[in-house]
């Protein structure tokens, strides 16, 4: 019996993988992070992080780990609509990548409130020892002045 419940369980993870692959070279990050996110499911789009990431969320303070990254991400699920983006920069030094990424999640919420989310993300990914690059730090903000004290 916990044989099939173990089979069962990495069948379910090997089609996840299948439907939301991880990118395997740098220019297949936003594509991946866009399928991820747009997936509208919280476990699918934490498997785009490393365990040990942080997202800084919209007050600038990082939120690390998995549990953490889940509840704000739940935020943005709140809303139940698609993001967009289009790449301003990604620079790669090795296995680590830098995006600088415009972003907007736009539409009526499901209460049938207007919602208009726009940003720059300053992010950062890295090519794991399985060759597919993860979020480490995910930034959606990451262009907004802040104070620095």
């Amino acid at each position: 019996m916990k044989q099939q419940s173990i089979d069962s369980i990495e069948n379910t993870v090997n089609a996840i993988a299948e439907k939301y692959p991880l990118a395997t070279t740098p220019e297949e990050i936003v594509p991946s992070l866009l399928a991820h996110f747009n997936s509208m499911d919280v476990d699918v789009m934490l498997d785009f992080y490393e365990q040990d990431a942080v997202l800084v969320d919209a007050q600038g303070v990082p939120q690390r780990g998995r549990e953490q990254i889940r509840k704000e991400l739940l935020k943005y699920y709140s809303v139940q609509l698609p993001m967009h983006i289009i790449a301003r920069h990604i620079f790669v030094a090795g296995d680590t990548a830098s995006l600088v990424l415009d972003w907007n999640i736009a539409g009526q919420a499901p209460d049938g409130t207007p919602v208009h989310m726009v940003a720059t993300s300053n992010d950062i990914a890295r090519k794991g020892p399985d060759g597919l690059w993860r979020y480490i730090i995910d930034n959606p903000f990451g262009t907004q002045v802040r104070s620095l004290y």
